[in-house]
């Protein structure tokens, strides 16, 4: 990196309507993650699913699209506390795979998933206080926040992140060239 910062920046992640597959893609970084921890302190394990965020986060990561009330609740929180906010992925800026439920109503997923599906003999909708209330239609993460920038792809490289990350840690505008993008 160029201009190393002076402290290091607290970054959470989390993903939400999504596959983990940007997180994975984090990890391709590979051994420049422990260059990259010289200058960063995550908040908790990105290995974990854990979507909690402390009040002084200076970087959050989100992944997925926002399919229910707990990702409306999570990314709100992320952005209450975190100074900057990343889309990561197709799915977070666009919906991508999840959106796709959108040509449906609720009431008709929810009846062919657990009423008509292959598989299931007179299922129930599930209906418990511990699972998330479904939205009617998934959405991009901008539809819900604010976002301070995107790293497209889907997944997007470990170059691709690794070349954002840097960029922004050294002061400069995030710029990601032919090369860096994909939509595997």
């Amino acid at each position: 990196m160029d201009t190393p910062v002076k402290k290091k920046l607290k970054v959470a992640t989390a993903s939400l309507a999504g596959c983990f597959g940007c997180h994975t893609s984090f990890l391709d970084i590979d051994e420049r993650l422990l260059t990259l921890l010289e200058y960063i302190e995550f908040d908790r394990s990105p290995l974990t699913d854990i979507k909690e965020v402390s009040p002084d986060c200076d970087i959050g990561i989100i992944e997925g699209g926002v399919c229910n009330a707990e990702n409306v609740h999570v990314l709100r929180e992320y952005r209450k506390n975190c100074k900057v906010l990343i889309a990561i992925g197709a799915c977070a800026y666009n919906g991508n795979i999840p959106v796709y439920r959108n040509q449906f109503p609720l009431p008709v997923v929810l009846e062919e998933v657990y009423h008509t599906g292959p598989g299931l003999a007179n299922g129930l909708i599930p209906n418990d206080p511990e699972l998330p209330l479904p939205l009617n239609k998934v959405h991009p993460i901008h539809e819900v926040v604010k976002v301070d920038y995107t790293i497209p792809g889907c997944p997007p490289s470990g170059d691709a992140i690794w070349k954002f990350l840097t960029d922004l840690l050294a002061g400069r505008e995030p710029e990601l060239g032919h090369g860096l993008l994909r939509y595997d």
